[in-house]
């Protein structure tokens, strides 16, 4: 990849499945920050500047579609991905409507994950690029 690392804020309360997702997604060359809980995220988003938010769906405390809607209040164009074990198509149309790009369902490979990660961080910076330009 070229130019600065992209960054990944991962939300998930398994710390087995964020040790996971931390491993495969640095070695493909993110940089990976990750939250506890929805509350540490929101304060990571707000100090820090990300590429992508990557979201469990179930959090304890508050849902991630409850944590989407409350990063989109300050950061409308960040991508978000939804990387979750509920697979229910209502989850993900709520999902999805509280401004989610898109919805990965748990257990996925490791390539898909990074693929997804590396295709919504691209486009969102070619929309940035329109936006600027």
């Amino acid at each position: 990849m070229q130019g600065p690392t992209p960054r990944v804020l991962c939300t998930e309360d398994h710390s087995d499945t964020r040790d996971l997702i931390r491993f495969v997604l640095a070695a493909e060359g993110f940089e990976v920050t990750c939250a506890e809980s929805p509350h540490h995220a929101i304060y990571l988003a707000q100090n820090q500047q990300f590429d992508l938010y990557l979201l469990d769906n179930w959090t304890p405390g508050t849902s991630g579609v409850e944590l989407c809607e409350k990063l989109r209040e300050f950061d409308p164009h960040t991508p978000i991905l939804f990387f979750s074990s509920g697979a229910y198509e209502a989850d993900k149309q709520r999902a999805f409507n509280c401004g989610a790009q898109e919805y990965l369902t748990k257990p996925a490979d490791g390539d898909v994950l990074t693929s997804k990660v590396r295709g919504l961080i691209a486009k969102s910076k070619r929309s940035q690029a329109g936006r600027e330009g």
